[in-house]
């Protein structure tokens, strides 16, 4: 497995671009812990979510100011946008999601998802043809095609300063308050695959996968120590 350096220097700054992100959303989301659908909304009765006030450990600044989460809100937005838009033209020019993200008709096959998915389970990571295995490519599309989008389009959607001239957009959200929220879900998907992106790092040799992504080079994940390779065929349990 080997990264393209577009590859790896989006990566990092979009690892940054995304902790800020979404530290100094957890405080914007203090100010107003309700989530509505719709154009409006103002009381807890009218929400379909309440969400927890997150405490100062998680929230960019560590004290809760709206002025100030907003800034850093703003100041990352610019480069998880611009960064995005590149790592979209580098994809489709260099082949990468072509080659690498591009699922295949045989690929949606249940047998062979099912085959995916217990080798997961099996923690065997090992890799046959191509890049990515099945999983791997539904994730990123999922978070290159709807998730980081979903990002930036409801972000505009619900800035007080776009909303004017982007009246548009809210509209294909369904109301202000429906971008709000599918904001939340989008940044929420994010954190997610986030967690399992790394635990998945951890597992199939962090080690070689950090050099990968760092300095390049050729890298092929491992399996731990406790995964259960499948038998070959013909061979009884």
């Amino acid at each position: 497995m080997r990264h393209f350096v577009s590859t790896r220097i989006w990566h990092w700054i979009n690892l940054i671009a995304i902790v800020v992100l979404f530290m100094s959303g957890l405080n914007i989301s203090n100010a107003h812990p309700y989530l509505y659908w719709g154009d409006w909304g103002f009381s807890p009765t009218q929400a379909w979510l309440a969400v927890p006030r997150f405490p100062g450990w998680m929230t960019i600044p560590d004290y809760y100011s709206l002025a100030k989460a907003r800034d850093w809100h703003l100041l990352m937005a610019f480069p998880f946008a611009f960064g995005l838009l590149g790592m979209w033209i580098a994809m489709l020019s260099n082949g990468h999601f072509r080659r690498d993200i591009k699922t295949t008709r045989r690929e949606w096959r249940w047998s062979a998802i099912r085959a995916d998915i217990a080798k997961h389970l099996r923690f065997d990571f090992t890799h046959g043809e191509g890049k990515y295995n099945f999983l791997q490519k539904i994730a990123y599309g999922a978070v290159f095609g709807a998730l980081l989008p979903g990002m930036v389009l409801t972000g505009l959607a619900i800035s007080p300063g776009m909303e004017p001239t982007l009246w548009w957009l809210v509209d294909i959200f369904g109301g202000r308050q429906s971008a709000r929220s599918l904001h939340f879900l989008c940044a929420w998907g994010i954190f997610g695959f986030f967690v399992v992106h790394v635990l998945l790092v951890l597992l199939s040799g962090p080690v070689g996968q950090l050099r990968a992504m760092i300095l390049g080079g050729e890298h092929q994940p491992t399996s731990p120590p406790f995964a259960r390779p499948a038998r070959p065929e013909g061979e009884s349990a």
